[in-house]
């Protein structure tokens, strides 16, 4: 015994979403928190070239340890060029918003 269940949405309801909601979101807004993310994902990348140019420094020329801390400090690098173009993509489509 099911019944017909029907529901009506009336602009009196007030459980009853009938259009799209409203979100205050702006070119400024936007650029905001995602020069601060940039930001966040520049800084790692820094204190990890230190912390990485520290342990090369430290390695005492043992070949392993120079070799890792090179690598961190290549991956590092690459990371912080990938994030600051990503950055400058991100600004130029904003910029034509």
């Amino acid at each position: 015994m099911l019944q017909n269940l029907a529901v009506t949405c009336t602009s009196a309801s007030p459980n009853c979403l009938t259009e799209i909601p409203h979100v205050e979101a702006g070119p400024t807004s936007l650029s905001t928190l995602l020069g601060l993310t940039f930001g966040t994902i520049a800084a790692v990348a820094v204190i990890i070239i230190v912390i990485q140019g520290v342990k090369f420094v430290t390695s005492q020329g043992d070949p392993q340890k120079s070799g890792d801390a090179r690598k961190g400090i290549i991956y590092a690098i690459v990371g912080l060029v990938v994030a600051l173009s990503a950055e400058l993509v991100v600004r130029l489509v904003i910029g034509r918003l």
